[in-house]
């Protein structure tokens, strides 16, 4: 059965403000191949979808890892042509376990607007127990490198506990990744680079060279995955065998 793809019904001014920039960087990213071109409906008009949005969201991401607009854009050619606008927010919420935090404070109809849908309070509560929400003195705080995703998972047709054990055990395995994953860049990679060296510099290139591998090193976990579950998922529900 094929997944039915929403149509892009977003206007340039309704992505950029969705998304939280200007129609101005809109466009700026569509000239530097950084966003698929629009949908063209009547009139000339072009229309934007969840694509967008996510491809937005994953851009201002990698900015704020330090990644310039060159390396982004080898980033994303780098990622599969068939991505889902869920696949791409799934690289943005990986992509931001290395940022600071990004929760912000804000009041409930400030939330629905990000979220781009209303919120009825069964929404709030499953946000909240995926931990992308809480409730704080003036609304909600909201994780907003998770809200896109959390606002996803909403819509899956899977029960509310199903969705948090895929989580625990996906947070395990994750964490026991980036252990061996440190693990092996501070004994084979810091280690002999610093050894027997007392040179500020080059620490602080070393430093650099762990920021900037970081989300490189995500892109190659999510892809290896989303290439692993899809076997899995195949070699599971085959029939006949």
């Amino acid at each position: 059965m094929t997944t039915r793809v929403p149509e892009p019904t977003l206007t340039v001014d309704e992505l950029a403000s969705r998304a939280g920039v200007t129609v101005r960087t809109v466009r700026f990213y569509s000239t530097r191949g950084l966003l698929p071109p629009p949908v063209i409906g009547p009139r000339r008009v072009g229309h934007y979808g969840p694509e967008h949005l996510s491809r937005l969201a994953l851009i201002e991401e990698l900015q704020h890892q330090g990644m310039t607009l060159s390396a982004i854009e080898r980033y994303l050619d780098a990622l599969p042509d068939d991505l889902s606008a869920h696949d791409l927010a799934v690289h943005r919420a990986l992509v931001s376990t290395w940022a600071p935090d990004s929760a912000e404070e804000v009041s409930r109809e400030e939330l629905e607007r990000r979220a781009g849908r209303p919120l009825p309070e069964e929404d709030l509560c499953r946000l909240a127990a995926m931990d992308v929400i809480a409730d704080s003195s003036g609304g909600f705080r909201v994780d907003l490198s998770l809200l896109r995703l959390g606002v996803a998972l909403l819509d899956v047709p899977i029960s509310h506990g199903t969705i948090l054990a895929a989580r625990r055990v996906m947070l395990e395995h994750a964490r026991a990744t980036a252990q061996e994953l440190t693990r092996l860049f501070r004994d084979e990679v810091w280690g002999p680079f610093t050894e027997g060296e007392d040179d500020p510099e080059r620490v602080e290139s070393m430093k650099a060279l762990s920021a900037h591998m970081q989300p490189m090193m995500v892109q190659a976990l999510v892809t290896a995955f989303q290439r692993s579950l899809k076997e899995e998922l195949k070699a599971a529900f085959a029939t006949g065998d």
